[in-house]
């Protein structure tokens, strides 16, 4: 299919001045063996790393500084709390001293349990971090070892409590459900432990095997087995449940949020926002344009040396793209503005699509609503394949 007319270059009805800044922090304890991000063992280029950020964050400046007010900074990784509060304070100061941040940003940082303590968080919260990410991942000891986790279950409830004690009131916790060691009685107990405590967002992801990790080389050869679909299918089923009934609002396929708390920075990414990204393996989309920089530091370093930006390649995404990415995105999350979807690219979903959307729709995969085409809780367990449909 031909997309006429024009495209979009932002979600119009997200104000197109907001944009997004992502950090990312290499340096881990050690690789998890379902990790496929960009993480660094050996922290010896720890200093030079952060010359290098402040350096392309200058560059990127003189470029972007003037085009928009960013209103979230995300501290990614790697294990961006393994380094000091002093190091975050340095990058979140060049970050102001170049851009234009709304008096609100919201500013978050990955956190894993064992990594901080009291002082550390109250530094941290000190520089500007209003938002922490836990990845706790299980409360399950068990299931921790298999994920090869460097913490225990007891360690992850007290970094969740110490982090309220200390003054954060947006908290999130990352969990993985259909670990192979995990039954779903244990899963629906990770769950209950979760809502006891003090936080205000869940990221829940089945356990996926990624080309290149150590469980991908396990699985291929024979040494482990993931959870069967329909295990994978009724946990899913059974967090949905859980958390809309404990007050959780889920608005993305993998995120749940009390009412106030979703993440912007999440929803920045979703609308298809501007977005810049500092750092080895960090990605950045601006209008039509998208790039990502070197996925090793030694050369991020090497390449902003010699022209003060980590840019390993760069491309310009065309309307077929563009169309593609809003229906993945605009599925994944809140739906798809049909109105804005015909004015953008000149088609309406609902008659060049009637026939899919009503078999979805009357099989309660589907729905419309205010004029967004919407999945259901039992469309959220096929969306790939829904989006797949629907894509060109």
């Amino acid at each position: 299919m031909a997309i006429p007319g024009r495209y979009f270059r932002h979600n119009e009805k997200h104000d197109v001045k907001k944009s997004s800044i992502y950090v990312h922090i290499p340096f881990c304890d050690i690789k998890c063996n379902y990790c496929d991000f960009y993480v660094q063992i050996n922290h010896s280029k720890y200093d030079s790393l952060l010359t290098s950020l402040i350096k392309e964050i200058e560059y990127f400046s003189r470029l972007y500084k003037d085009k928009s007010t960013f209103h979230t900074i995300y501290f990614g990784g790697g294990t961006p709390s393994l380094v000091e509060p002093v190091y975050i304070d340095k990058i979140i100061s060049t970050l102001k001293s170049n851009f234009i941040f709304d008096e609100n940003v919201e500013i978050t940082l990955e956190t894993n349990p064992g990594t901080v303590d009291a002082i550390k968080l109250k530094e941290l919260r000190s520089i500007g971090i209003n938002r922490l990410s836990i990845g706790v991942q299980s409360f399950n000891d068990n299931d921790l070892e298999f994920l090869t986790r460097n913490h225990s279950s007891r360690q992850a409830i007290e970094c969740v409590e110490l982090a309220s004690k200390s003054g954060y009131s947006n908290i999130n916790i990352d969990l993985i459900f259909s670990i192979p060691s995990q039954s779903f009685r244990e899963w629906k107990e990770n769950l209950q432990t979760a809502i006891d405590l003090p936080i205000q967002h869940i990221s829940a992801y089945s356990l996926t095997l990624e080309p290149g990790t150590s469980l991908f080389y396990e699985v291929k050869n024979g040494f482990t087995s993931l959870s069967s679909i329909e295990h994978d299918t009724d946990s899913y089923e059974y967090l949905i449940d859980l958390l809309t009934k404990n007050n959780f609002l889920q608005y993305e396929v993998s995120n749940f949020a009390k009412p106030g708390f979703v993440c912007i920075h999440n929803l920045n990414y979703w609308y298809h926002v501007n977005y810049l990204g500092f750092g080895p393996s960090a990605h950045s989309l601006w209008d039509e344009r998208r790039w990502k920089n070197y996925s090793n530091i030694t050369r991020y370093i090497n390449a902003v040396t010699e022209k003060q930006n980590g840019v390993k390649s760069e491309e310009f995404l065309n309307p077929t793209e563009l169309y593609n990415e809003r229906i993945y995105l605009g599925l994944r999350s809140k739906g798809i503005d049909l109105a804005l979807f015909e004015k953008d690219f000149n088609i309406s979903l609902l008659n060049t699509e009637g026939k899919l959307l009503t078999e979805l729709m009357n099989n309660g995969f589907a729905i419309v609503e205010e004029d967004f085409l919407k999945l259901t809780k039992k469309g959220y367990l096929l969306c790939d394949e829904i989006c797949e449909q629907l894509m060109i």
